[in-house]
């Protein structure tokens, strides 16, 4: 790193502080631009940009066994695929379950000076040396020839991210544009379609094992686990709290997001009452009546947790649309009638590739913003933000703070994480004196859920103009 500026990160992980020098100043390939198209507080300097003009050779990278555990790569904490927090709650039937499969992982840095990584992961559930599956991260072709990325995920037990290859600097428009999209949500008004139902083959036995927020399941083997083909979901843009985002059990995931833009497909019953907003007339409607094709904008809650239902391992949800402000674990809507998620707008996939939708996440020195620009069902082609302060209203954003001196302690306590067989305590979830580094994901973060194929074709991180 000689002749560049560097500044510490300090990270939390599995309960210790852990410091990581970075470097702090991202070489500019480009002049002065208003990445936000007019949009959002002064303009912004180009530092890093991926086209996918290059053919992507991620595909071609040999498969590394997981050896799991602390010495891992891939490790990050007790909420781990292997971690101590699913041992605990569920003894020795956690690790008896996990023993039953093995995870292979690619991990490939590419774009100019390697700023982006390929996270790569697939499920081996016989145990014969090789994935199930073959997900991967290569070029395709858009009808006019233009170069795109493909992110491709033909079963469920795999995941395949895009992420920084380093932490994200204090300040920063970090944005993608989507070209295409097949992770399931209706076609035509309907589910089933392309010979799959909600984006997933129909063969059986795709379930959720053998990551629970419950821990292993007693008395349930593999198919007894349950059924994700319901459930469908991309990560359109995603700010996590750790520096190596990979894809893992979807229950780990949970409890590392900042901010939060994604889609969930899903009819499950458990939506029955969840809502989506019309940005045209800015009033809310059943998702269950519009394409199950919506956008979560999500700030994930450093005071309030879902304790019956994931156990203390997911944070609740503040959401911020044209229709209005709800907290996920509140009614809401005419009548308090609406309960659940709240869509931000509903894309239009039929649309793609000759339309395009952009989704960025800025950091400023107050807070973050989330925008989605595209031509959304009900208003057409505009462009949508929200804006929530790092503490607004008493109510933090999980995890904000990228250094110590930004943060206090004030959120911090203890969480108690109950299984089947017992209870893993994390005795301080946001102490003072810790810090947590920003990273975006782009994909399926998931080794048990969601079954599809994305197109990419570019993605741009900005500074603000007076940080160069």
């Amino acid at each position: 790193m000689t002749g560049r500026r560097c500044w510490k990160v300090i990270v939390a992980v599995a309960g210790a502080v852990v410091v990581a020098v970075v470097p702090a100043a991202w070489p500019a390939v480009g002049g002065a631009a208003s990445g936000s198209g007019g949009h959002g507080p002064g303009r912004w300097t180009l530092v890093a940009h991926e086209g996918f003009d290059r053919p992507l050779k991620v595909d071609r990278t040999p498969w590394r066994l997981d050896p799991q555990g602390p010495r891992s790569p891939w490790h990050v904490d007790a909420f781990d695929d292997d971690g101590e927090a699913w041992r605990k709650i569920s003894g020795s039937l956690f690790e008896r379950r996990l023993a039953t499969l093995n995870v292979f992982r690619k991990r490939v840095a590419f774009g100019r000076q390697g700023w982006l990584t390929a996270e790569i992961a697939a499920v081996d559930k016989d145990r014969d040396g090789r994935p199930d599956s073959r997900p991967g991260l290569s070029t395709a072709f858009l009808p006019d020839g233009q170069r795109v990325a493909r992110i491709s995920e033909p079963s469920w037990d795999a995941g395949v991210l895009i992420r920084p290859t380093r932490p994200l600097p204090p300040r920063y428009r970090v944005e993608m544009t989507l070209r295409g999209i097949d992770f399931g949500g209706q076609r035509g008004g309907r589910f089933d379609y392309g010979g799959k139902h909600n984006g997933y083959t129909k063969e059986p036995c795709k379930t959720r094992y053998p990551w629970t927020f419950q821990g292993a399941l007693p008395g349930r083997s593999r198919c007894d686990y349950p059924d994700v083909t319901r459930e469908n979901g991309f990560y359109y843009l995603t700010i996590l709290d750790y520096a190596t985002p990979a894809p893992h059990g979807n229950p780990g995931i949970h409890y590392r997001r900042k901010v939060i833009m994604d889609g969930y497909y899903s009819d499950d019953d458990r939506w029955k009452n969840a809502g989506t907003c019309d940005p045209r007339t800015r009033r809310i409607y059943r998702t269950f009546d519009g394409t199950f094709n919506g956008v979560n904008a999500l700030f994930a809650r450093g005071d309030r947790f879902r304790e019956a239902a994931n156990n203390n391992v997911s944070n609740e949800y503040y959401i911020k649309t044209a229709c209005g402000n709800v907290s996920m674990d509140e009614p809401y809507g005419p009548g308090r009638r609406f309960h659940g998620h709240l869509a931000s707008a509903e894309l239009r996939p039929e649309l793609l590739p000759k339309a395009a939708y952009r989704f960025a996440v800025e950091r400023d020195r107050t807070g973050y913003t989330l925008e989605m620009s595209g031509p959304f069902r009900h208003i057409g082609q505009t462009t949508l933000r929200v804006h929530h302060r790092f503490v607004e209203d008493g109510r933090p954003i999980w995890h904000y703070n990228q250094t110590p001196g930004e943060y206090d302690g004030r959120f911090d306590r203890r969480l108690a994480h109950r299984g089947p067989a017992g209870t893993y305590t994390t005795e301080h979830s946001w102490p003072r004196g810790s810090a947590y580094p920003d990273s975006f994901i782009i994909g399926d973060p998931h080794l048990n859920y969601y079954e599809g194929s994305a197109h990419v074709d570019d993605i741009r991180l900005y500074v603000p103009q007076n940080d160069r």
